[in-house]
């Protein structure tokens, strides 16, 4: 019943959380626009005006659904990846290279090929955090983090040296043959073939983490990890393997954006979905089915904010504003608290009266 309870309460302050931040959304737009039924009307309803939006929407949509699944998976066994951006741009650039390495290969075979290099560059290069953290008992939140920074300056160097394309006007490398190009779903929006995947993955995330032994056994080393350790568990397994997993998550990111979008790697085109993962996991209280309802709302704001930038007086700094206040509330975690604390006292009260 008490768990009943937290999860209700849990809800609640999501609930909470998201009320203030559209609130405070309102309230940045009254101070700041000059016409504000405008602004109000383009950042609420523009999202879904056209299909270039929505199509636009969905395909963010996509991108933070992985980027949130990523997160989860770490979070749930306890370990904490903050090296998502660097993860995100080695696994673009893998499947850039595996396809301008081999295109001969055929369009099926070489988008698999491509997403499973991608995943495996992104998982390596998360999954060392993890081996460091097991190993020498690093912490994978430090080592995460400036494994990243330090691979994201060796890519851009061979991104605009050894890989660029002498013919773009774009700090880019070489386009992949459009065999290996997903498909379309809106056109002229960027909404792909990816956005299956992305919802595939959150079902094959959710069967693993509560349908398996070795879900199980990574909730529980999350949980109580000396409780783990002495009821026999691999506790240093559950470090690296969920920290791999996470990076091969990120790596995803990367090839849907090289396969689905850009059809190559453009210098720092991976910048805040890493981080904006982080925000959607923390939404999504680790719940690896509400990733997709915690991605869509952090895809409306920033289709919001950009359409509401295009055809109002929306100061495009506002939309980072408003996911910073996003962050704030949602990592203070006070109004969760706060929430079952209420529902806490409303339960005592009724018992007290009967």
């Amino acid at each position: 019943m008490r768990g009943r309870h937290r999860l209700f309460g849990r809800f609640a302050g999501t609930m909470i959380t998201l009320i203030a931040v559209f609130l405070t959304a309102v309230l940045f737009l009254l101070v700041f626009s000059n016409d504000k039924g405008e602004s109000l009307y383009y950042f609420f309803a523009g999202p879904f005006l056209t299909s270039l939006s929505i199509g636009n929407m969905l395909s963010s949509f996509t991108l933070l659904t992985f980027s949130g699944l990523a997160i989860t998976v770490a979070f749930r066994a306890d370990v904490f990846n903050l090296g998502g951006e660097g993860q995100i741009y080695i696994g673009a650039l893998a499947a850039t290279f595996f396809l301008l390495r081999f295109p001969a290969m055929g369009g099926e075979w070489g988008i698999l090929m491509a997403t499973g290099t991608a995943a495996l560059a992104g998982g390596i290069l998360a999954g060392l955090s993890g081996w460091l953290k097991a190993r020498w008992n690093v912490d994978e939140l430090i080592s995460s983090f400036l494994l990243s920074g330090g691979i994201i300056h060796v890519i851009d160097y061979l991104i605009t040296g050894p890989l660029s394309d002498r013919n773009s006007y774009l700090l880019t490398t070489g386009t992949v043959g459009e065999a290996f190009w997903l498909t379309r779903l809106m056109p002229p929006s960027n909404l792909n073939s990816s956005f299956f995947g992305a919802l595939f993955a959150v079902a094959a995330m959710a069967l693993f983490l509560y349908y398996t032994k070795q879900g199980y056994e990574l909730r529980i080393c999350g949980m109580n990890r000396e409780f783990a350790y002495y009821g026999g568990l691999n506790t240093s397994l559950y470090i690296i393997l969920p920290m791999f997993l996470s990076g091969a998550v990120m790596g995803l990111v990367g090839s849907s954006a090289v396969l689905g979008i850009h059809h190559s790697t453009i210098k720092g085109f991976y910048s805040g979905i890493g981080w904006n993962g982080i925000a959607v996991a923390l939404i999504a209280g680790t719940n690896p089915l509400a990733v997709i309802p915690s991605a869509f709302v952090f895809a409306f704001l920033n289709q919001a904010a950009s359409t509401a930038m295009m055809r109002a007086d929306f100061p495009f700094e506002l939309g980072g504003l408003i996911q910073a206040v996003v962050f704030l509330f949602i990592s203070s975690k006070i109004l969760a608290e706060k929430a079952e604390s209420i529902l806490s006292f409303i339960k005592e009260k009724k018992g007290a009266g009967k």
